[in-house]
């Protein structure tokens, strides 16, 4: 897990993403509106991430948000985990 007092929550969704990626031997540095999919993370690395932020913010991400609109980007799903943290409403979906 990351150093939850030294970085917010886009940071850790981001290093996570940067971990996913770096096990498939991409390294390259990600926007957090860029799209993840054309960043190089797969299918089973989208999976992953899910598996990651549940793991990484102690939160579970209810069936109907798991969705490609909700982790096509780092943004997205730092919007999602904020909103599941009642950090800020929904972004939508």
């Amino acid at each position: 897990m990351l150093d939850r007092t030294k970085a917010d929550s886009a940071e850790r969704v981001a290093l996570l993403v940067h971990r996913l990626l770096a096990r498939r031997g991409v390294v390259q540095s990600i926007g957090h509106d860029d799209d993840l999919a054309a960043s190089g993370l797969s299918s089973l690395d989208v999976v992953n991430l899910m598996l990651g932020v549940e793991a990484e913010f102690e939160i579970k991400i209810p069936d109907r948000e798991m969705t490609p609109h909700n982790f096509r980007s780092i943004a997205r799903v730092d919007a999602l985990v904020r909103a599941l943290l009642g950090e800020h409403p929904a972004a939508g979906g």
